[in-house]
């Protein structure tokens, strides 16, 4: 006979960032079932930051044409004990006038989805420190912008 066992998932140390200067946007709203591919944590659980990263690579940069995570806009992940993620991010600049897009789109890869999606609801924390940079931009991220024809 077998036993079954589940183990209720957390985020690992350092995913929250804390930043000294930053911008607290909390974004409001209800998760409606329906398109997406993102599984649902066990009733009652935490989604696991590394799926959350993974669904945030659905949401493009409206200017760019690339996903957040690979342009290195995701500083952090946290997810409270009701399953609301805050993402700590930031921009290629302040004056992006495209926030609400990206709202948008982190919004419907966190909350919809079979079951209801990976989170309850989503916080966006913008910040500014440390500025983003080519830098932050991931192996992957440098592949898809030279495809693109940038120079990175």
């Amino acid at each position: 006979m077998s036993e079954n066992t589940a183990t209720a998932a957390t985020p690992e140390a350092g995913d929250a960032a804390t930043t000294p200067q930053s911008a607290d946007v909390t974004t409001g709203g209800t998760a409606t079932p329906g398109a997406g591919d993102a599984a649902t944590p066990a009733a009652g659980g935490k989604a696991v930051v590394a799926d959350i990263e993974e669904a945030m690579k659905d949401v493009v940069d409206p200017e760019l044409g690339i996903n957040v995570v690979d342009l290195g806009l995701v500083y952090g992940v946290h997810v409270d004990d009701e399953n609301v993620a805050t993402l700590d991010m930031t921009l290629t600049s302040a004056a992006c006038p495209l926030t609400d897009v990206i709202e948008d789109q982190a919004r419907q890869a966190l909350t919809t989805g079979p079951g209801g999606g990976l989170v309850n609801d989503i916080r966006i924390n913008w910040v500014w420190l440390p500025p983003w940079g080519p830098d932050k931009i991931t192996d992957e991220g440098r592949d898809q912008l030279r495809s693109l024809g940038f120079n990175v």
